[in-house]
């Protein structure tokens, strides 16, 4: 089941401050069984059922993708617009001074730049604030390369970056786009300021081994050709710890989204190419000041995982946001932002306690 951030064959597992590989330090980790972020049977049941369904004639099931041009006009109105960028065509969102310091902000898998348009809108009087629907999602859609490595989106972040004459950035990012976002931080540390990490993604979990392409199974695959809306929104509930803040406008969204042109197939390409190695020596190579922002009731990536990037960033601080599910700016930015702002203008922070 496709979620905001993933499908719902990785359950993520909760960590408490144990040392990859070093037998120091540890603590019992939490039984399995409440490391889901679903019921696992559900949505692949539903899944099930609708595929054995289509197989046995049920063509009204099928989805197709919705036309470009209906998308582009309802989501990509002005400031939208579209950047080749290593031979991808780019949304993307450029606003705020252009000379003011620039903030990119990175949505998580299966999202879109929309996600962050609340924090967007705060901060873009004092930032030059860009977003983008990263390749393989939203109408940035497919990459043509068919490369949906963290390499390849470590070298269309700092392409975006030299086209738009940015030599340096902040970079915010959520789940899968904090993921980019640590590793570009590792990679190219010229071009980062500061690290702003949403519940962000890179250790291993029960069905993401480190070394190992993840298991895509057959419903999943089948949703490039068949999602009801019913089953998108069962998968993004999770996202949210109050119910009320999954609007039907939000679920609109998503659902067009992953709609939009090839993304359905790209966002399987991703998740097969996806092999997860050891975040430590990247992590442990950041210098960029660096801010953790986690909901506690964060059901996809829990809070206590943050305690491995404490360990392996120098520096980083942990703030925790009380009754905040997996995607604070969108369900609480207004509680969310205040310790970013601090943050980015240099102000002390009260980090949430270890642990």
């Amino acid at each position: 089941m496709l979620t905001p951030e993933h499908v719902s064959i990785k359950a993520r597992k909760v960590r408490q401050g144990v040392p990859n590989g070093s037998g120091a330090g540890q603590s019992k980790a939490i039984p399995p069984e409440r490391n889901l972020p679903l019921r696992p049977t559900q949505p692949m049941t539903i899944a099930a059922f609708v595929l054995v369904a289509a197989l046995l004639g049920g063509g009204w099931l099928w989805t197709p993708d919705k036309d470009r041009d209906t998308l582009e006009a309802s989501y990509a109105p002005a400031p939208s617009r579209f950047v080749s960028v290593l031979g991808v065509r780019l949304h993307v969102r450029d606003t705020g001074p252009r000379d003011a310091p620039a903030l990119i902000m990175l949505h998580g898998f299966g999202s879109s730049l929309h996600t962050w348009e609340p924090w967007a809108q705060a901060l873009e009087t004092r930032y030059r604030v860009i977003r983008l629907d990263l390749p393989g999602a939203g109408l940035t859609g497919a990459d043509p390369s068919g490369d949906y490595s963290d390499e390849r989106g470590v070298r269309i972040v700092t392409a975006l970056m030299d086209q738009l004459g940015v030599p340096r950035a902040t970079l915010i990012g959520h789940s899968m786009g904090g993921r980019l976002a640590w590793r570009m931080a590792a990679d190219v540390p010229a071009r980062v300021d500061k690290l702003v990490l949403v519940a962000p993604d890179g250790f291993a979990s029960p069905g993401f081994e480190y070394g190992k392409a993840p298991e895509v199974t057959l419903p999943v695959k089948a949703m490039q050709y068949i999602l009801p809306k019913a089953v998108l929104r069962m998968s993004l509930a999770p996202a949210y710890a109050d119910p009320s803040r999954m609007t039907p406008e939000i679920v609109d969204r998503y659902y067009d989204m992953m709609l939009a042109p090839q993304v359905r197939p790209a966002l399987i390409a991703r998740m097969q190419q996806l092999v997860l190695q050891p975040p430590t020596p990247w992590l442990q190579r950041i210098t960029a000041p660096t801010l953790l922002l986690w909901g506690e009731k964060d059901a996809m990536i829990p809070v206590a995982n943050a305690q491995d990037y404490l360990r392996d960033i120098r520096g980083s601080q942990l703030v925790t946001l009380p009754g905040v599910g997996h995607l604070p700016h969108e369900e609480a930015p207004a509680a969310s932002l205040p310790a970013v702002r601090a943050f980015l203008d240099g102000q002390p922070l009260s980090p949430s306690p270890p642990g």
